[in-house]
């Protein structure tokens, strides 16, 4: 009998959730018992992946950089993560942007239901609000600051400080270069075992995939707000998922073919296990040890590029991120009354790319860096409220994009350096 690949049970495991979810919640109590006994288990399946991302990252960082042998190939590569992930990040927005003036969504909002969603999401926008400001309040190269740690044992004991983990990796991994190769051995061939290790811990995390999808799914479902908020909310969302779906199915195809020559459908099938995770996580660091997967495994890109590109991408290559923020910033004013001129418009450009190098790769970590985007163009911080109902569903998508972002720059990367080739396993 032929075995079932990873990505047909994971979209098995959403569907069944999907439908247990509409079923729950037709009887009474099935909301509290899918929070109570069904949820618990998505949110151990995301805790699994969140545990490995950083022990991933550190010990393929150090293990890949160590072996170029040659700080000037870590240079070339470098720069070129650079200009790809900001290429496509400027795109991303100004995609965006574009889309939002032609449809004008926020038109859409009655003083109504405007009022009611300010009400009913007011306590949590302001939260985020104050978050954003204290981030605000460090200046502007808070975030230039922020990367390098003070102490690499506190910086590994959180996701959300994943830059400095990197930063330490890398710094290791140049030093690891420039000494003697007979006194690097030791410490290489440690991260080299160390590496192995963690592969093998994912291997058993992604048995449990289908499952941890389908507590994640059911508990959406069951936990989703009103139809009606839904509806006054889905012009906003059809021209985010508008944006999403040109990005993830036309412009990064495009970039692959016109780049690598590889047929842009057979990409997109052999990185469709980390869009499907990504999906379902809503967060591109619990998604990475499947992204590093299925890129070097199955599109086969060298793991020399994967381990650098990949937990940098993971980081701060944020393109979904980055076209909401620019949806949802002119939407927020839109549904103000407010026309923004060109000027404030190119502002949001700049600062919804810089603000989504500063996003987590969490679930909804886009939403604080939004404030600021909205502080810069002058558009009311209160107007969050108005896109909480409908943000857990995007996030899920745009969570998509910013991995196949990643995927898509470490294939182009690969491919000028003459380190892709086929993939070592089929479909």
């Amino acid at each position: 009998m032929k075995k079932i690949p990873l990505y047909l049970k994971i979209i098995l495991g959403m569907l069944l959730g999907v439908i247990f979810g509409v079923v729950v919640i037709q009887f009474s109590g099935g909301v509290q018992f899918t929070k109570d006994w069904i949820k618990p288990f998505g949110n151990i399946f995301i805790n699994l992946l969140k545990l490995i991302a950083i022990p991933l990252i550190l010990a393929s960082l150090v293990k890949g950089v160590s072996d170029l042998k040659d700080i000037s190939k870590l240079s070339r590569m470098g720069l070129r993560t650079v200009i790809f992930y900001l290429f496509t990040t400027v795109f991303a927005v100004s995609l965006g942007l574009g889309i939002v003036n032609l449809v004008k969504p926020g038109k859409a909002i009655s003083e109504e239901t405007r009022t009611q969603m300010l009400q009913t999401y007011g306590v949590q926008a302001t939260e985020k609000q104050t978050e954003a400001h204290s981030q605000k309040e460090g200046g502007p190269l808070k975030f230039v600051e922020d990367i390098v740690p003070d102490n690499i044992f506190k910086a590994t004991s959180t996701n959300s400080t994943m830059l400095q983990v990197i930063f330490f990796a890398l710094f290791m991994g140049i030093a690891l270069i420039m000494i003697p190769p007979g006194r690097a051995k030791p410490v290489v061939d440690f991260f080299d075992s160390f590496n192995d290790v963690v592969l093998k811990m994912i291997d058993i995390i992604m048995k449990g995939a289908p499952y941890g999808v389908f507590a994640l799914m059911a508990a959406l479902v069951a936990e989703s707000p009103g139809f009606e908020i839904f509806m006054a909310l889905g012009k906003y969302a059809i021209t985010v998922l508008v944006g999403l779906i040109i990005l993830i199915f036309l412009f990064y195809p495009t970039i692959i073919y016109l780049f690598t020559r590889r047929n842009p459908i057979q990409f997109l099938k052999q990185i469709s296990p980390a869009q499907l995770l990504a999906f379902s996580t809503s967060s591109s660091a619990a998604t990475l040890p499947v992204t590093m997967d299925v890129t070097e495994n199955r599109v086969g890109v060298d793991n020399e590029v994967t381990s650098f590109v990949l937990p940098i991408g993971a980081t701060v290559n944020m393109d979904g991120t980055s076209l909401y923020q620019a949806v949802a910033a002119v939407f927020i004013a839109q549904a103000f009354g407010m026309d923004l001129s060109l000027g404030a418009q190119l502002g949001i450009i700049a600062t919804a790319t810089l603000a989504s190098i500063g996003s987590a790769a969490v679930p909804s970590a886009g939403m604080v860096m939004l404030v600021i985007v909205l502080g810069q163009a002058g558009i009311p911080e209160a107007g969050l409220a108005l896109i909480f109902a409908i943000d857990r569903p995007l996030d899920m998508v745009r969570t998509v994009a910013n991995v196949t972002s990643d995927c898509t720059v470490s294939t182009v990367i690969a491919k000028s350096i003459g380190k892709l080739d086929d993939p070592k396993h089929s479909l």
